[in-house]
């Protein structure tokens, strides 16, 4: 980092609001950028790189297990077309719900593969179709987390995201009861506790504060602002009535700094409200519009535009970065 850079950027981290601490390295699915998404060998990978919260996606199987995934379906990240042919549906796709956990068990995951073309989606990562990765439960991994901060005398994050609720809902299943009863039998159930609880889902956002009474730290995520247009986010009250119900926001890379590298004022406006924010996703070898390299996107995001956390695939670069900046 040049010198001018590592000035600013220290003088900016030490000078923070009282209260908000340093900036939190999120493992995107685990160290995604070395091993194939939502494996354990990926969130062991995260762990030994000091993320300070690993993440969490989460979709249920035919019998109701929490399972760790990314998407509702499974073609893009395993073979089961191989091992389950014929059990597709009318869209050409499988999905987890439609499998039990001990099918899921069978599958071998894979680094994630472009659906358009077939071919794998990041083609310098972990070789698509290598190793012997599987699919782990909620539980599992909570445990396994467990574990590693023990032997390791660490205290690491859970970032659990529910994925989709609506659609489990359509489906005749409610996937947010059961996330909340594994979370809360694993030791997260307060503010307290290290342990962000993210969803798309503004109404479930509400539903899991209100009628579900999760006391632990909610975190409101948004996609990108359709056509470029004026963000939403940013009128007036918005914030603030996000704010009686979340702690915080998960927001893309795009909301936080626009495209000329300049901060949007979302950040600064969340303050405000008292929100804090976290962005997605910095993937060293996928760099966003605003920034050619890692140094200049890491420095805007922290430092110009301020954000409480940062989603990875690489979370080592992200942790190297602010140890160098505090230096």
């Amino acid at each position: 980092m040049p010198v001018r850079h590592a000035i600013l950027v220290a003088v900016t981290l030490l000078s923070a609001p009282a209260g908000r601490g340093a900036p939190l390295v999120i493992a995107h699915r685990g160290a995604s950028g070395y091993l194939p998404e939502h494996t354990l060998e990926a969130k062991a990978v995260a762990h030994a790189q000091a993320a300070d919260f690993v993440e969490q996606d989460v979709v249920l199987s035919r019998d109701d297990v929490p399972v760790v995934l990314h998407d509702l379906y499974l073609d893009a990240v395993s073979d089961v077309a191989e091992v389950y042919p014929g059990r597709s549906r009318d869209d050409g796709r499988f999905y987890a719900l439609d499998f039990t956990l001990a099918e899921l068990r069978r599958l071998r995951l894979s680094e994630r593969l472009d659906p358009r073309t077939g071919r794998q989606l990041h083609p310098g990562r972990f070789p698509a179709g290598t190793g012997r990765f599987q699919i782990v439960t909620l539980a599992e991994e909570l445990e396994f987390l467990a574990g590693l901060d023990r032997s390791t005398g660490r205290r690491t994050g859970v970032y659990p995201e529910i994925k989709r609720p609506a659609w489990h809902r359509d489906a005749g299943r409610d996937i947010s009861p059961i996330v909340l009863r594994v979370l809360r039998e694993h030791g997260f159930a307060t503010k307290a506790d290290a342990c962000f609880l993210q969803c798309f889902d503004a109404d479930e956002v509400r539903r899991l504060r209100h009628d579900l009474g999760w006391e632990g730290r909610l975190v409101q995520l948004v996609g990108e602002v359709a056509d470029g247009g004026p963000d939403p986010l940013l009128a007036t009250g918005a914030l603030d009535d996000l704010a009686a119900i979340a702690d915080g926001l998960g927001v893309p890379l795009a909301r936080v700094v626009d495209p000329a590298g300049r901060p949007t004022g979302l950040v600064d406006a969340a303050h405000r409200a008292g929100l804090v924010v976290h962005a997605y996703t910095f993937r060293r070898d996928r760099l966003p519009a605003f920034a050619t390299d890692a140094d200049t996107a890491l420095r805007l995001v922290f430092v110009a535009a301020g954000v409480d956390g940062l989603f990875s695939d690489f979370p080592d670069v992200c942790v190297d970065w602010l140890r160098t900046a505090r230096r």
